[in-house]
């Protein structure tokens, strides 16, 4: 079987995501800063499944992050890889001029410049191979701006439109790429980024396991997105047909 290698691997949606490689027989390499719920799922996963999960402890918000992840992958012989989850990633909340510059800047690094960083680093190993699926966790706050969030959803914009237009480079060569884009979602996300009692999670959270399964799946098909649940597409549709004026201020108000 394959090898799976996760970002953001230690909870939500990433340790759901090593569930489902595992559960499929995959040895996965699971990625995140905290070292002791790595362990931990990586003893759940080899106890449970017959498989391999090797715990590489890493924080993706410093700049060399991904050159030493890619070194240590090669030193262990793990750097020929099936599947690349980027699924790290974290939100701010707040006026943007009130916000602190080191965590905006650390939030792009992680993002952004991580998540193409990596996908570019393990791309010619799959393109060779003629073999791989890349799974990019966007959201569906990248299709609109998001006062209060400003950065977060510039940077889910980043990765839903950089997923689409590599998806498309990739026709034919075997390698594809998705994004996955949920709404909200019952993580550690909205604890982190301190949006938990905002409208957007009182009007209601997927579970991760649902969000993941369709993500999953829709990797395995090599579709280019997926739209998590009927509410959030038909959301994203009346986009289309609204003011941009009138999506900004419905936003700030889901952010409240």
């Amino acid at each position: 079987m394959g090898l799976a290698l996760i970002t953001g691997a230690s909870s939500g949606f990433g340790a759901e995501f090593a569930r489902l490689f595992a559960a499929d027989g995959h040895d996965v390499v699971l990625v995140a800063r905290r070292r002791d719920r790595l362990e931990a799922l990586a003893k759940e996963l080899e106890a449970a499944r017959q498989i391999h999960a090797h715990v590489i402890e890493l924080d993706l918000g410093k700049p060399d992050a991904v050159e030493s992840l890619m070194a240590t992958l090669e030193a262990q012989g793990l750097s020929s890889l099936e599947f690349l989850v980027n699924n790290a990633g974290f939100g701010t909340n707040g006026p943007f001029a009130q916000s602190d510059p080191a965590a905006e800047a650390q939030m792009l690094q992680v993002n952004v410049a991580a998540l193409s960083a990596l996908t570019r680093a393990v791309l010619p190993g799959m393109l060779a191979r003629r073999r791989g699926r890349i799974l990019n966790i966007g959201s569906t706050a990248g299709f609109q701006a998001g006062p209060d969030m400003a950065t977060y959803y510039a940077s889910k914009a980043f990765v839903n439109v950089f997923t689409e237009a590599l998806a498309y480079e990739l026709r034919g060569t075997g390698v594809t790429a998705t994004v996955s884009c949920p709404g909200a979602s019952a993580t550690e996300f909205a604890a982190v980024a301190g949006t938990s009692k905002s409208w957007l999670f009182k009007l209601g959270a997927a579970s991760a396991q649902t969000v993941c399964r369709q993500a999953y799946r829709a990797m395995l098909q090599g579709r280019t997105m997926i739209i998590h649940g009927a509410k959030n597409w038909l959301l994203i549709q009346s986009q289309r047909l609204a003011p941009r004026s009138l999506v900004r201020a419905i936003a700030a108000w889901l952010n409240r």
